[in-house]
C-alpha cells in the first residue's frame, strides 16, 4: 500500500511540536537571496531571514500567487521584498534574478539555492534520459548557474555567503528506486566544496546543508508506504520542520559562521551517525 491509498500523517504526528527560538538578528541589514522559496524549506528560510534582520529577501519560484504571498508576509515581518518568477532550469531566468536583486537593492550579501526534483521512484534500469535530464537539470546544473550569477554579485558587493541545499542521500543514498536523485545530490556537493575552495580566498564562504526526513511537499508524495515508522526509527525519533534546516541555513550564512567553509551540514535528526 503506497501514501496516495492512505491518509497522509500530520506534521504534528511526523516531527512533533516546533521548537521555540529567539531571533539574534544573525543577517541585519543583508540582503538575501532565496532561489525556490514558494514553500517548504524555501519559504521557511525566508522567513526566517526576514526574522534575523535582513534589509532585504528576494524570492523566487514558478508559482507567483505563493510568491507574491511570501512576499508581502515578508515586509510584514519588516524586511523589503521582491518576488521574481523564475523557472532554476531556465538560465535567463536565474540571471535575470541575480540582475533585478542588484538592480532593485544594489547589493548582494547571501544567497540560498534551494530547488530540487526527485524523480518518481522506480530501478535505475527503468529510468529514462528524460528524467536523468530533469534531476540533473534542476539539481546541478540550477546550482551552477545560481551560483554563476551570484558570485560575481557577491564579489562586488565585497563578499559573502551562499548556502546550497544537497541532501543526506549525496552522502549515504538510503532510497532505493531513488538513484539519480542521489547521484545529483552528490555532484551538488562536490560543485559546492570546489566553489568553495575557489572563492574562499574572495571573502565569499560556499557550504551546503543537507537535510535528512524533513515534512515537506516533496518528503510526503516520496512513495514512502509508512512514514510514521521512518520518523520513529530515526535517532530523534521525529522527522525535521523546515524551520529548522532555515534555521541552520541562516547560521551558514551569518557572521556566526565566518571560519566555515565547504561544509557539508546535515540537518538529519541523526540519520547519518546512526
Amino acid at each position: 500500500m503506497t501514501t496516495t491509498e492512505t491518509t497522509l500523517p500530520s506534521i504534528d504526528e511526523l516531527a512533533r511540536s516546533l521548537p521555540s527560538y529567539t531571533p539574534a538578528r544573525r543577517l541585519a541589514g543583508k540582503v538575501c537571496l532565496v532561489v525556490g522559496a514558494t514553500s517548504g524549506i524555501g519559504r521557511a528560510t525566508a522567513l526566517r531571514m526576514a526574522e534575523e534582520g535582513a534589509a532585504a529577501v528576494v524570492v523566487s519560484g514558478r508559482r507567483e500567487a505563493l510568491g507574491q504571498d511570501l512576499a508581502e508576509a515578508l515586509c510584514r515581518i519588516g524586511s523589503q521584498s521582491l518576488f521574481v518568477t523564475a523557472d532554476v532550469t531556465c538560465e535567463a531566468d536565474l540571471s535575470g534574478l541575480v540582475e533585478r536583486t542588484m538592480t532593485r537593492f544594489g547589493r548582494l550579501d547571501a544567497a540560498f539555492n534551494n530547488a530540487g526534483f526527485q524523480e518518481r521512484r522506480a530501478p535505475l534500469a527503468a529510468q529514462t534520459d528524460d528524467v536523468f535530464a530533469q534531476v540533473f537539470d534542476t539539481n546541478v546544473r540550477a546550482v551552477f548557474h545560481a551560483m554563476r550569477y551570484e558570485i560575481p554579485a557577491l564579489l562586488a558587493s565585497g563578499g559573502g555567503a551562499i548556502v546550497n541545499n544537497t541532501s543526506v542521500s549525496g552522502l549515504r543514498n538510503p532510497n532505493p528506486g531513488l538513484s539519480l536523485y542521489g547521484a545529483s545530490k552528490a555532484a551538488a556537493i562536490a560543485l559546492t566544496r570546489a566553489a568553495a575552495m575557489e572563492y574562499a580566498p574572495q571573502n565569499i564562504r560556499i557550504n551546503a546543508v543537507a537535510p535528512g526526513r524533513v515534512v515537506t511537499d516533496m518528503m510526503l508524495s516520496s512513495g514512502i508506504a509508512d512514514m510514521r515508522t521512518v520518523a520513529g526509527s530515526l535517532p530523534l525519533r521525529r522527522m525535521g520542520h523546515p524551520e529548522e534546516v532555515a534555521a541552520a541555513v541562516v547560521w551558514l550564512l551569518s557572521g556566526e559562521a565566518g571560519y566555515t567553509v565547504g561544509h557539508v551540514l546535515a540537518t538529519d535528526g541523526g540519520f547519518l551517525a546512526g
